[in-house]
Protein backbone atom coordinates (compact mmCIF):
# COMPACT_ATOMS: atom_id res chain seq x y z
CA UNK A 1 0.00 0.00 0.00
CA UNK A 2 2.01 2.69 -0.78
CA UNK A 3 5.29 1.17 -1.30
CA UNK A 4 4.84 -0.13 2.12
CA UNK A 5 3.30 -3.34 3.72
CA UNK A 6 0.17 -2.47 4.34
CA UNK A 7 0.67 -3.68 8.33
CA UNK A 8 3.22 -0.95 8.30
CA UNK A 9 0.73 1.81 8.22
CA UNK A 10 -1.59 0.28 11.03
CA UNK A 11 1.48 -0.11 13.24
CA UNK A 12 3.22 3.62 12.61
CA UNK A 13 0.12 5.47 13.40
CA UNK A 14 -0.34 3.15 17.35
CA UNK A 15 3.50 4.21 17.69
CA UNK A 16 2.72 7.69 16.77
CA UNK A 17 -0.52 8.06 18.80
CA UNK A 18 1.56 7.60 21.98
CA UNK A 19 -1.73 5.61 23.48
CA UNK A 20 0.35 2.69 23.54
CA UNK A 21 3.13 0.89 26.37
CA UNK A 22 3.34 -1.89 23.86
CA UNK A 23 2.07 -2.38 20.28
CA UNK A 24 2.22 -6.33 19.98
CA UNK A 25 1.22 -7.99 16.60
CA UNK A 26 -0.55 -11.81 16.64
CA UNK A 27 0.72 -13.84 13.38
CA UNK A 28 1.71 -17.12 12.40
CA UNK A 29 3.43 -15.84 9.51
CA UNK A 30 7.48 -15.42 10.12
CA UNK A 31 7.25 -13.11 7.32
CA UNK A 32 4.80 -10.63 8.49
CA UNK A 33 6.27 -11.15 11.94
CA UNK A 34 9.71 -9.90 10.69
CA UNK A 35 8.03 -6.90 9.29
CA UNK A 36 6.50 -6.22 11.89
CA UNK A 37 9.36 -6.47 14.17
CA UNK A 38 11.58 -4.07 11.65
CA UNK A 39 8.54 -1.46 12.06
CA UNK A 40 8.89 -1.05 15.82
CA UNK A 41 5.67 -3.89 16.67
CA UNK A 42 6.53 -7.00 18.87
CA UNK A 43 5.70 -10.08 17.94
CA UNK A 44 6.68 -12.00 21.41
CA UNK A 45 4.76 -15.48 20.18
CA UNK A 46 3.56 -17.44 17.51
CA UNK A 47 -0.53 -17.60 16.85
CA UNK A 48 -1.12 -21.09 17.36
CA UNK A 49 -2.70 -22.45 14.24
CA UNK A 50 -6.18 -23.32 15.74
CA UNK A 51 -6.13 -19.79 15.74
CA UNK A 52 -4.82 -18.75 12.21
CA UNK A 53 -7.63 -19.85 10.33
CA UNK A 54 -10.68 -17.97 8.58
CA UNK A 55 -13.02 -19.48 11.42
CA UNK A 56 -11.53 -17.85 14.21
CA UNK A 57 -12.94 -14.44 15.77
CA UNK A 58 -11.48 -11.78 16.66
CA UNK A 59 -12.46 -12.29 20.44
CA UNK A 60 -10.62 -15.90 20.24
CA UNK A 61 -7.52 -14.15 19.22
CA UNK A 62 -7.68 -11.34 21.60
CA UNK A 63 -8.34 -13.51 24.49
CA UNK A 64 -5.04 -15.63 23.92
CA UNK A 65 -3.12 -12.56 23.40
CA UNK A 66 -4.42 -10.91 26.21
CA UNK A 67 -3.68 -14.16 28.40
CA UNK A 68 -0.50 -14.08 26.98
CA UNK A 69 0.55 -10.71 28.08
CA UNK A 70 -1.38 -11.10 31.42
CA UNK A 71 0.75 -14.09 32.33
CA UNK A 72 4.22 -12.28 31.59
CA UNK A 73 4.10 -9.56 33.50
CA UNK A 74 1.71 -6.93 31.91
CA UNK A 75 -0.29 -4.92 34.54
CA UNK A 76 -2.44 -2.43 32.18
CA UNK A 77 -6.11 -2.51 32.44
CA UNK A 78 -6.96 -1.38 28.72
CA UNK A 79 -6.16 -3.44 25.58
CA UNK A 80 -7.07 -2.09 21.75
CA UNK A 81 -7.32 -4.64 19.07
CA UNK A 82 -6.43 -2.64 16.12
CA UNK A 83 -7.03 -4.52 12.24
CA UNK A 84 -3.84 -4.19 10.24
CA UNK A 85 -6.09 -3.02 7.52
CA UNK A 86 -7.40 0.24 9.54
CA UNK A 87 -4.60 2.28 7.41
CA UNK A 88 -7.02 5.54 7.78
CA UNK A 89 -7.31 5.58 11.30
CA UNK A 90 -5.80 8.73 13.18
CA UNK A 91 -4.16 9.44 16.19
CA UNK A 92 -6.63 11.15 16.91
CA UNK A 93 -9.17 8.28 16.27
CA UNK A 94 -7.24 6.64 18.56
CA UNK A 95 -6.54 9.17 21.50
CA UNK A 96 -10.52 10.08 21.05
CA UNK A 97 -11.77 6.73 21.55
CA UNK A 98 -9.50 5.89 24.34
CA UNK A 99 -11.40 8.31 26.54
CA UNK A 100 -14.59 6.24 25.78
CA UNK A 101 -13.90 3.69 27.94
CA UNK A 102 -15.16 4.64 31.17
CA UNK A 103 -17.53 3.23 33.67
CA UNK A 104 -18.64 0.33 33.20
CA UNK A 105 -18.62 -0.13 29.88
CA UNK A 106 -16.40 -2.62 28.63
CA UNK A 107 -15.74 -1.99 25.05
CA UNK A 108 -15.68 1.05 22.31
CA UNK A 109 -15.92 0.40 18.96
CA UNK A 110 -15.47 1.90 15.90
CA UNK A 111 -18.56 2.31 13.85
CA UNK A 112 -19.79 4.15 10.70
CA UNK A 113 -23.22 5.19 9.68
CA UNK A 114 -24.21 3.59 6.58
CA UNK A 115 -24.49 5.54 3.57
CA UNK A 116 -27.89 5.34 2.52
CA UNK A 117 -30.88 4.39 5.79
CA UNK A 118 -31.29 0.99 6.25
CA UNK A 119 -35.02 1.17 6.80
CA UNK A 120 -35.45 1.56 2.74
CA UNK A 121 -33.70 -2.00 2.12
CA UNK A 122 -35.20 -4.41 -0.90
CA UNK A 123 -34.68 -7.91 -1.20
CA UNK A 124 -35.29 -10.08 -4.37
CA UNK A 125 -38.55 -11.84 -3.59
CA UNK A 126 -40.54 -14.33 -6.11
CA UNK A 127 -39.25 -13.46 -10.01
CA UNK A 128 -36.39 -10.90 -8.59
CA UNK A 129 -39.81 -8.48 -7.82
CA UNK A 130 -38.54 -6.01 -5.44
CA UNK A 131 -39.72 -6.07 -2.14
CA UNK A 132 -38.88 -4.36 1.00
CA UNK A 133 -37.49 -4.91 3.41
CA UNK A 134 -39.17 -2.65 6.10
CA UNK A 135 -42.65 -2.00 4.36
CA UNK A 136 -43.86 0.30 7.11
CA UNK A 137 -40.92 2.80 5.48
CA UNK A 138 -41.57 2.22 2.27
CA UNK A 139 -42.63 5.21 1.46
CA UNK A 140 -40.99 7.66 4.16
CA UNK A 141 -38.51 10.19 2.92
CA UNK A 142 -35.21 9.37 3.47
CA UNK A 143 -33.94 12.65 5.07
CA UNK A 144 -37.33 11.63 7.87
CA UNK A 145 -35.46 7.93 9.00
CA UNK A 146 -33.15 8.36 11.86
CA UNK A 147 -29.46 7.21 10.98
CA UNK A 148 -28.31 3.62 12.01
CA UNK A 149 -24.51 2.29 11.81
CA UNK A 150 -22.64 -0.24 11.66
CA UNK A 151 -19.38 -1.73 13.00
CA UNK A 152 -16.50 0.20 10.88
CA UNK A 153 -14.09 -3.20 11.32
CA UNK A 154 -11.43 -0.66 12.32
CA UNK A 155 -10.47 -1.32 16.48
CA UNK A 156 -11.56 -1.87 19.36
CA UNK A 157 -10.64 -0.60 22.72
CA UNK A 158 -11.78 -3.23 25.81
CA UNK A 159 -10.73 -4.14 29.09
CA UNK A 160 -8.35 -6.80 29.64
CA UNK A 161 -10.96 -8.68 31.35
CA UNK A 162 -13.42 -8.62 28.86
CA UNK A 163 -10.94 -9.52 26.67
CA UNK A 164 -9.67 -12.89 28.74
CA UNK A 165 -13.28 -13.43 29.36
CA UNK A 166 -14.16 -13.22 25.57
CA UNK A 167 -17.88 -10.99 26.53
CA UNK A 168 -19.55 -10.07 23.78
CA UNK A 169 -19.13 -6.21 23.10
CA UNK A 170 -22.34 -5.43 21.89
CA UNK A 171 -24.44 -4.58 24.45
CA UNK A 172 -21.29 -3.82 26.70
CA UNK A 173 -19.82 -1.35 24.39
CA UNK A 174 -19.77 2.61 23.23
CA UNK A 175 -19.45 3.71 19.97
CA UNK A 176 -17.33 5.94 18.48
CA UNK A 177 -18.23 7.58 15.35
CA UNK A 178 -15.68 7.34 12.64
CA UNK A 179 -16.15 9.94 9.46
CA UNK A 180 -17.28 8.01 6.28
CA UNK A 181 -14.78 10.03 4.51
CA UNK A 182 -11.84 7.44 4.59
CA UNK A 183 -12.77 4.20 6.27
CA UNK A 184 -12.45 0.80 4.02
CA UNK A 185 -13.01 -2.61 5.80
CA UNK A 186 -10.99 -4.40 3.19
CA UNK A 187 -12.58 -7.94 2.39
CA UNK A 188 -12.63 -8.38 -1.47
CA UNK A 189 -10.35 -7.65 -3.83
CA UNK A 190 -12.54 -4.51 -5.33
CA UNK A 191 -11.80 -3.21 -1.41
CA UNK A 192 -8.25 -3.21 -1.69
CA UNK A 193 -8.13 -1.50 -5.06
CA UNK A 194 -9.96 0.91 -3.63
CA UNK A 195 -8.28 1.64 -0.30
CA UNK A 196 -5.29 1.58 -2.49
CA UNK A 197 -6.72 4.26 -4.65
CA UNK A 198 -7.94 6.02 -1.52
CA UNK A 199 -4.73 6.08 0.68
CA UNK A 200 -2.76 7.56 -2.17
CA UNK A 201 -5.19 10.35 -2.12
CA UNK A 202 -5.06 10.36 1.64
CA UNK A 203 -0.80 10.86 1.21
CA UNK A 204 -1.42 14.21 -1.29
CA UNK A 205 -3.97 15.96 0.51
CA UNK A 206 -1.39 15.30 3.86
CA UNK A 207 1.56 16.19 2.00
CA UNK A 208 -0.19 19.33 0.34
Amino acid sequence: MSGRPLIAWTIETALDSGEFSEVIVSTDDPEIAEIAKSEGASVPFTRPSHLANDTATTGEVMAHAVDFMMNNGFAGTDVCCLYPSAIFVTIQDLARSRELLLGDHLYVMSVIEYSHPVQRALFFGSDDVLTPVYPEFAFTRTQDLEPRFHDAGQFYWGRTVAWSQTLPAFGNARAYKLSGGFVVDIDTEEDWNFAERLHAVSKDLSTN
